[in-house]
């Protein structure tokens, strides 16, 4: 199983454009993606509910994970979006 750190860098968090954002990505990926904020449970990141429940502001660092072809590609992407300030552009 592939598993990747990111560090939330939108202003907002995972909420609003960000979080849509950030789903339309994992749903165009080949594997299921799943994400946790430390000491919680892997939960589905391409659900939008879910995102928006998991409380994770600006600087929150969450671990992605993915088992599968194209797991390991699809979670750098992952990384460098969730890396990337969504509300500035």
């Amino acid at each position: 199983m592939a598993e990747r750190q990111a560090t939330v860098a939108s202003s907002s968090g995972l909420h609003a454009r960000p979080a849509k954002l950030f789903v339309q990505a994992v749903q165009s990926k080949p594997v299921p993606v799943t994400i946790a904020v430390e000491g919680g449970k892997d939960l589905n990141a391409g659900s939008i509910l879910t995102l928006m429940g998991l409380g994770a502001g600006q600087g929150t660092v969450v671990t992605l994970k993915a088992e599968g072809e194209g797991a390991e590609q699809a979670l750098d992407e992952l990384v460098t979006l969730l890396e990337t300030d969504l509300d500035a552009e």
